[in-house]
């Protein structure tokens, strides 16, 4: 018998953010919040594409201490279409964030954190994104991510 890891289903977030870290998904990101289970302590499952791809627990009741960034994870990325949409989204709502282009060409990126330091990875397939602008790739690219 075959055995596979298969796909990421969602990450987990614990937060003393948690509206402004849903307003941050939803007004930014444009995932929907939707429904989740009836759990002993509060949060949200925020969803993309029908799915609850980022689950938040509010830590605020709790004692636990709220960490500034993602630890030990560097980013949570997700497969993206609409680069110069989402570009001109992050811009509107005053959002620092940085593109760039993977070497090569095939694949553009867009890099923006959340309230809580979590670092976002957009990437998008150049073929796909008719009309857009491609990011300019940078020495200051190597390495970063």
């Amino acid at each position: 018998m075959a055995v596979s890891v298969g796909v990421l289903d969602h990450f987990n977030i614990r937060t003393r953010k948690l509206a402004e870290t849903v307003r941050f998904y939803e007004d930014v990101l444009g995932l929907e919040k939707g429904p989740r289970p009836d759990f002993a302590f509060p949060g949200a499952w925020m969803y993309s594409e029908g799915k609850p791809v980022v689950h938040l627990v509010d830590i605020s009741v709790t004692d636990e201490a709220q960490k500034p960034d993602s630890g030990v994870v560097h980013h949570v990325a997700f497969v993206s279409r609409g680069f110069d949409g989402m570009r001109q989204r992050l811009s509107g709502k005053g959002m620092k964030f940085d593109s760039r282009q993977v070497p090569g060409g095939d694949l553009w990126q867009i890099f923006v954190h959340d309230p809580n330091g979590v670092m976002i990875e957009l990437n998008y397939e150049a073929a796909k994104e008719q009309g857009a602008a491609a990011p300019v790739e940078t020495a200051g690219d190597i390495g970063r991510q």
